[in-house]
């Protein structure tokens, strides 16, 4: 396994689509130039590439070990773990006053890529860290921030999310875990949570679980779910790790992909109850946790980027060398399969998505670091709305389109990508996941047509047409065949994303069913015409450089790709809204019986 940052389109999204600079300007942030930035992109690429790569496949193959309750991760994670803490990772965007480097979530976004992509498994621990730390930032008391908040930043502690039951699935109304209150002020919590991401594990000194529980008097259904802090060892008033809690991991799952990664059922009270402690107010526990789940939801759609990424890398790679025969139009032997056009057709359906869903989601976090840090209150408001529509499509889109893409890098190997020596298979294992956990894609469709459209009337979607459109018009004043082309698809994927969203808003209160049947069509149409939009935008700004001069083959690839993408993907926009708009006869005409 071997990866390599793509450090130019990254740095392209950053000054030209993303808007960096506007980002340094920003309270708090006007350290983070682009130069920083990029310096700091640069050292996370070599961490990756030297570090965490080189423990993919073999991470895959050895996978955690569990026994006496205890995980046991593969040989060289502890270490890389340790690495990673030691060089700040962990606190790049933690808040300064517990220790982290207070940096931006623009910036988070792309290290995120690189670690990702270079070892999935292994950033899935951080990355439950990161959300435990935003939920106890935001909602902890000052004593539990002051506790755990700045072992967590440096990494010396981890954290999880525990909301799954086996009984209960992605309803967490149906939720039994208990949390009884104590005189001291604390809970016993007792219950089973599953499918919890390094709920065990032996690279950190601690676990800060936060968990979701009835106290006895909760009412029933979502309304009635608190949450709560749960350490694995308990804290001694000078801050130094006490008596183990009552907590523990009694499983690990045998999975198709992430193995490194181990996924724990946790034992909760088997031994007379788990100390906990209430995290904000009671029975408020799901708005806490959707903001763990709100920043999981975008770093698992920029998993699906990165696993694309990766299958693209080595995908390239092998085509360059796989030599198959001959040329289509002729040759006098045999050529590398680069030159067949199919192949090339898979490449750049590849290539074009990665750098689509990357524009996208970089943009998206750009937003958020305006929407926390933007002077302007009215600004903070459309930019929020602007991260609060995508989230959904991020998550969604990025890993629906992650795991084709990885698919695509198994099809160009041929046979050989069905066999796991050649490691294009574990990126596709690997990605599978991704569409599931943190909400499967039905479940972000359904909270962007319910929440995002209807909610508002389409108020915020039409904002951001507005703003396609007004791309629309640039392109149209451009020369040449490439833009006359991407201008057309676009305002066609535009016109049909107006009409999907349109039917949506006027039909969701009278016919939620009919409506939810084209819930997923309309978060990859929403996916697939915003993706368009950013590709539109690179190659404008790659024509700016190319106007100024610049000899780069960096442009008139970005061109060409955002011309490929245009052609291959964005054309698929009209038939989606039709789907969206007169999907629900075909799929709700038969009984249960006649399936």
């Amino acid at each position: 396994m071997s990866y390599q940052a793509p450090l130019k389109d990254m740095q392209f999204v950053f000054s030209e689509l993303a808007g960096a600079a506007r980002v340094a300007e920003l309270p708090g942030y006007e350290e983070a130039t682009f130069d920083v930035l990029s310096a700091i992109l640069e050292e996370a690429a070599k961490f990756a590439a030297e570090v965490l790569a080189p423990l993919n496949h073999s991470g895959d193959q050895e996978g955690s070990k569990w026994a006496n309750k205890q995980v046991t991760t593969p040989a060289g994670f502890k270490e890389a773990y340790r690495q990673f803490v030691a060089a700040g990772w962990n606190g790049l965007s933690g808040d300064p006053e517990f220790g982290g480097q207070g940096l931006p979530k623009l910036l988070s976004a792309a290290v995120q890529e690189m670690l990702n992509a270079a070892n999935i498994s292994f950033s899935l621990c951080p990355l439950l860290t990161h959300g435990a730390m935003e939920a106890l930032a935001l909602c902890g008391t000052e004593e539990q921030k002051q506790t755990y908040l700045a072992n967590m930043v440096e990494g010396r502690w981890t954290g999880t999310m525990n909301l799954t039951e086996p009984q209960a699935g992605s309803d967490l109304a149906a939720v039994r875990t208990r949390a009884v209150p104590q005189p001291d002020g604390s809970y016993r919590i007792t219950g089973q949570k599953i499918f919890i991401t390094y709920g065990e594990h032996d690279m950190a000194e601690n676990i800060i679980h936060l968990v979701l529980a009835r106290t006895p008097e909760a009412p029933e259904g979502v309304k009635g779910i608190s949450l709560f802090l749960v350490p694995k060892f308990l804290i001694n008033p000078d801050g130094s790790l006490g008596s183990r809690n009552d907590a523990y991991c009694v499983s690990i799952e045998h999975k198709m992909g992430i193995h490194a990664s181990p996924t724990c059922v946790m034992a909760f009270g088997d031994s007379g109850g788990a100390y906990g402690t209430l995290v904000g107010r009671e029975n408020e526990g799901l708005k806490y946790m959707f903001i763990m789940m709100n920043a999981a939801r975008f770093a698992v759609g920029i998993e699906g980027i990165a696993l694309g990424e990766a299958a693209y890398q080595k995908a390239l790679a092998y085509a360059r060398d796989r030599v198959q025969g001959r040329d289509i139009a002729g040759s006098a032997a045999s050529v590398a399969i680069i030159r067949h056009p199919d192949i090339r057709r898979m490449l750049m359906l590849m290539k074009s998505q990665n750098e689509a869903m990357r524009a996208l989601a970089y943009t998206v976090a750009a937003a958020h670091d305006a929407a926390v840090r933007h002077p302007d209150k009215d600004e903070r408001g459309r930019s929020q709305a602007f991260v609060d529509l995508m989230i959904p499509v991020v998550k969604g889109w990025s890993t629906e389109t992650g795991n084709e893409v990885a698919s695509l890098g198994v099809q160009v190997h041929g046979g050989m990508g069905f066999i796991e020596e050649t490691g294009a298979a574990q990126f596709m294992r690997d990605a599978r996941i991704t569409t599931i956990y943190e909400g499967t894609t039905g479940i972000q469709a359904n909270d962007l047509i319910g929440r995002k459209i209807a909610r508002e009337g389409g108020a915020t979607v039409k904002a951001v047409i507005a703003l396609m459109q007004q791309t629309v018009a640039e392109l149209s004043g451009q020369k040449g065949a490439d833009f006359a082309a991407i201008a057309g698809v676009l305002g066609s994927g535009i016109a049909a994303l107006g009409e999907a969203a349109e039917y949506i808003a006027k039909n969701y209160a009278a016919d939620i069913k009919s409506v939810s049947v084209g819930a997923v069509p309309f978060l990859k149409l929403l996916g697939i015409v915003s993706g368009g939009w950013q590709m539109a935008r690179a190659a404008l700004a790659a024509q700016v450089k190319i106007s100024g001069g610049d000899s780069d083959p960096f442009y008139p690839a970005k061109i060409a790709t955002a011309r490929f993408y245009a052609d291959h993907v964005l054309c698929a926009a009209p038939g989606l809204a039709f789907t969206v708009v007169h999907g629900a006869a075909g799929a709700l005409a038969l009984t249960e019986e006649q399936f």
